[in-house]
């Protein structure tokens, strides 16, 4: 399907009845025939949220506050670690994930009122990190642009992570934020290869795109970074050090990197992508990752779901380190952000403990 990552739509775990799709029932239908698109339309529906701060407890990741102002993302990135979530609001991490969106429209108004609690705490709050703040329909919503309001008038700390150059829109909430130590972003670049670009994450901004809007970060004092996620073993590791020195020349400041992470429904629909673009080393492909994972497809243990075990593991942690380290790229974390400037609009200074 055009467009889309994947054309598989399977039941969710939670569905006690499973429709098998590829039942032939008799009936034709021909692939060029105009009435069957070969995409599907976004459709978005709307949730009023009662809350919108999610805590994380996880020792292997490094914030501990987080927001995500949609629920799927039409990105479509075929190995998002995400897809599983779609499952909980009774839709299919597959196609539905892509095309069938959840907006949180009242979530600056909600951001407002949990930080105005008397209880809370400040930490930095890390943004889209479920699903992209910054993927297509951000355009018209402005969920994130209005919670970056909010943000910057608390003077409150905030990382993003993004694949999207409509990040660029909001340069001067973020310069607002960052010209007081209050904000970072890191730019999600798995492949310089524009090919693979539209086979693996089809509506995500292209490569050049990603890095010129490092470069017009860091031209606007908004420290800029990577994230190499995911390393796919057999498809884009060999770009590791290729995608380090772009990042750097663009002028990223650090680099991270995360290995392929394939839980629950994702496994099927990853191997279904993996057989239709790659099939010759799909079987390469798989054997490698279950060498990775003890030999399944996916181990969620905390401090190794990141990036594996094993020979392989660490011959692209090296490779990673060795070339990250020649171009300077250290990696600094959101725990450099400021956490003293936190201000209510009242006027009310918050203690901190």
């Amino acid at each position: 399907m055009k467009t889309r990552a994947t054309s598989l739509n399977p039941n969710n775990r939670f569905q006690p009845i499973v429709t098998d799709r590829d039942c032939d029932d008799g009936w034709y239908q021909d692939p060029a025939d105009e009435t069957c698109p070969d995409s599907l339309a976004t459709e978005v529906t709307e949730e009023q949220v009662r809350s919108i701060i999610s805590r994380n407890r996880s020792p292997d990741v490094p914030f501990d506050q987080s927001i995500n102002p949609y629920r799927g993302c039409e990105h479509a990135c075929i190995y998002c670690f995400a897809r599983p979530t779609h499952a909980y609001w009774d839709m299919s991490p597959g196609l539905d994930f892509e095309t069938r969106l959840i907006a949180k429209p009242n979530a600056a108004d909600q951001l407002r009122r949990e930080l105005d609690k008397p209880g809370y705490r400040v930490s930095p709050i890390a943004l889209g990190i479920n699903t992209d703040a910054y993927q297509p329909i951000e355009k018209q919503r402005e969920i994130t642009r209005d919670i970056l309001g909010v943000l910057a008038e608390y003077r409150h700390p905030v990382s993003i992570i993004t694949k999207g150059a409509l990040i660029l829109r909001d340069l001067d909430l973020l310069s607002e934020l960052a010209g007081q130590g209050l904000c970072t972003v890191s730019i999600s670049l798995t492949t310089l290869d524009n090919t693979l670009k539209r086979q693996m994450e089809p509506r995500t901004a292209a490569p050049a795109t990603r890095l010129r809007v490092i470069r017009e970060l860091t031209a606007a004092s908004v420290p800029a970074g990577i994230i190499i996620g995911p390393v796919i073993p057999f498809i884009n590791d060999h770009e590791i050090e290729a995608i380090l020195a772009a990042a750097a020349e663009a002028g990223a400041q650090r680099a991270s990197w995360i290995m392929l992470r394939l839980p629950l429904e994702l496994d099927e629909l990853f191997q279904d992508w993996l057989g239709r673009h790659f099939p010759q080393r799909a079987g390469h492909v798989m054997a490698r990752i279950r060498d990775l994972r003890g030999g399944k497809s996916y181990d969620a243990r905390w401090g190794e779901r990141m990036t594996g075990t094993g020979p392989y593991a660490e011959l692209v942690r090296q490779r990673f380190n060795r070339k990250a380290r020649s171009l300077g790229l250290g990696r600094k974390e959101a725990e450099s952000l400021r956490s003293d400037l936190f201000r209510r609009p009242d006027g009310e200074q918050m203690h901190l403990f």
